[in-house]
């Protein structure tokens, strides 16, 4: 990958990463409280929707712009004809883009998640009372989980992206639009979101978990049957609707404007070297 695929890479992922996070917030703080395990009333209900924006403001742009480069370099270093690889190809590029994505991703969502369950409290207040009373790896509670929810997304969401995109693009003879991109985009990230939703619930728990509680070891089998042993299957589940909402929208707003971004940038770059 050259220097300006590169830049376009890592422009276009921060803006659309950016524009999906801020659009969307409201939904992903109704889908935390419902997650929560205090329930959607105690954790806050319908009050102060954009507790905890400034922590995922901050976040968005590093994080999706690191997915991205990570993307797209493992995609160009994994170059294949074959059509049968290429599912592959986009599944391998996902993963591991995830893993060092939620390297930056994580600190942001404890934050985050943290505020909108106690939206009294200021981001930067819950910020410092996670270092002074956990340190560093607090901010890092949940980083396996996420990855093991983020990967088996990803796995599901990026190939279907890019087979929905190719198909498209055979049916109507030419290169797919942006709107078009974007339409695929919100499919596979609905389906991707209902299939991983109990990997939600567990890193939710797991992040929100008090200090020193069983749950706040990270184990994620062990959050998973917390909650089938109190809730069930209902448990397990909660929030899929807000979930597929949020990340569907987000799929058509993030895909959409990072094929469209970085279709620009490339082509402004070619025109002026």
């Amino acid at each position: 990958m050259d220097g300006l695929g590169f830049t376009a890479s890592l422009v276009a992922g921060g803006v659309a990463g950016v524009s999906v996070d801020l659009i969307l917030f409201p939904l992903d703080t109704i889908k935390t409280r419902l997650q929560s395990p205090q329930g959607f009333k105690r954790a806050g209900g319908f009050r102060g929707i954009y507790a905890g924006v400034p922590s995922a403001a901050i976040g968005s742009f590093p994080n999706a712009a690191a997915f991205f480069i990570t993307y797209e370099y493992v995609k160009w270093f994994l170059h294949t004809d074959s059509s049968y690889l290429m599912p592959m190809k986009h599944m391998l590029a996902a993963s591991a883009g995830e893993v060092v994505a939620c390297l930056i991703r994580v600190p942001s969502e404890v934050v985050k998640q943290r505020a909108q369950v106690s939206a009294s409290s200021k981001t930067f207040q819950i910020f410092s009372n996670i270092l002074y009373q956990e340190g560093i790896q607090g901010l890092y509670r949940g980083y396996k989980s996420t990855v093991l929810r983020e990967i088996p997304f990803s796995l599901v969401q990026f190939p279907l992206w890019e087979f929905l995109k190719a198909f498209w693009s055979r049916r109507q003879e030419r290169a797919v639009d942006s709107w078009q991109s974007a339409v695929c985009g919100a499919f596979a990230g609905a389906l991707a979101a209902a299939i991983t939703t109990p990997l939600d619930v567990a890193k939710t728990r797991i992040m929100l978990a008090k200090p020193g509680s069983s749950t706040a070891s990270g184990n994620v089998l062990s959050a998973l049957h917390g909650v089938w042993r109190t809730q069930g299957l209902p448990g397990l589940f909660a929030g899929v609707l807000p979930r597929m909402a949020a990340i569907s929208l987000g799929g058509f707003i993030f895909l959409g404007v990072y094929d469209r971004s970085r279709s620009v940038l490339l082509e402004f770059g070619r025109e002026c070297p």
